[in-house]
């Protein structure tokens, strides 16, 4: 045992920063605990019934037939265009095929 009374008294130890950070991160996470379960539960979507489906989905299966038989007539309607243009480039080949036949007779 020392007799000296003016030995220093240990000194309490400071925080550190991560010391403080663990605090700071602890009371944050107890909040947002306490913000969780205190705040008010979503309602629960209504259910719906089974007539109400089915009449959503004839519906929507009537639309989608419905596009589908546009997309259809679209489809056919460039398909005409089409053959109509293929068959004029055809009628001119056929035309330059029978000029080049010609020239190349007077040729020989």
């Amino acid at each position: 045992m020392s007799t000296n009374l003016q030995s220093q008294i240990p000194s309490a130890r400071a925080i550190s920063g991560e010391g403080w950070a663990a605090i700071i991160g602890a009371i944050g996470s107890a909040f947002l605990l306490v913000k969780k379960l205190a705040s008010p539960r979503p309602a629960k979507p209504e259910a719906v019934s089974r007539a109400e489906f089915c009449a959503e989905m004839l519906a929507t299966r009537e639309r989608l037939h419905t596009n589908h038989l546009a997309m259809l007539e679209k489809l056919d309607a460039n398909h005409r265009e089409l053959l109509t243009a293929l068959e004029r480039l055809a009628t001119r080949i056929n035309a330059l095929e029978a000029g080049l036949a010609r020239v190349d007779e007077r040729t020989r």
